[in-house]
């Protein structure tokens, strides 16, 4: 076996929207379970894969969707409620032309994920470009009105 697996976007494409559908479906009211955890470590393994990018920021925003914020009054968890946007954000990046900052005032978020938000510490400093997206989203979530 070969120490380097071939992907392509499609491969990608696939891996990353079955992490998603799987955080979709908890979403609408599935369990938190061994199929949602599996399909985060499987996209997580494609972001791994992936020599660029593109190929990897898409999966690991499915990876960061996957419903794995726990009650730790942690700066860190501030990934699992911002991550996927953040990641989602920095793919596109390259194939927009622009950064993503102009883009964080467009992007909504229910008002019920601003409060879960809002009883965690800021997000943590680090993480390259992802994280900088992190908290710039982060920033611009904690100063709307209540």
């Amino acid at each position: 076996m070969s120490a380097e697996v071939v992907l392509s976007k499609d491969d990608l494409r696939a891996v990353t929207g079955f992490a998603a559908a799987s955080a979709w479906v908890f979403a609408r009211g599935g369990e938190r379970g061994k199929v949602l955890r599996d399909t985060a470590w499987a996209a997580l393994k494609a972001a791994q894969d992936a020599h660029t990018a593109a190929g990897r920021e898409p999966a690991r925003a499915a990876m960061a969707a996957a419903a794995y914020l726990h009650p730790l009054a942690k700066a860190t968890q501030v990934k699992h409620i911002l991550g996927a946007w953040a990641h989602a954000a920095r793919a596109a990046e390259p194939a927009a032309g622009e950064s993503a900052d102009g883009r964080l005032e467009r992007r909504g978020a229910a008002p019920e994920v601003i409060d879960v938000l809002r009883r965690y510490p800021s997000a943590p400093d680090g993480g390259g470009r992802v994280g900088e997206l992190t908290r710039l989203l982060d920033a611009a979530l904690r100063a709307r009105p209540e």
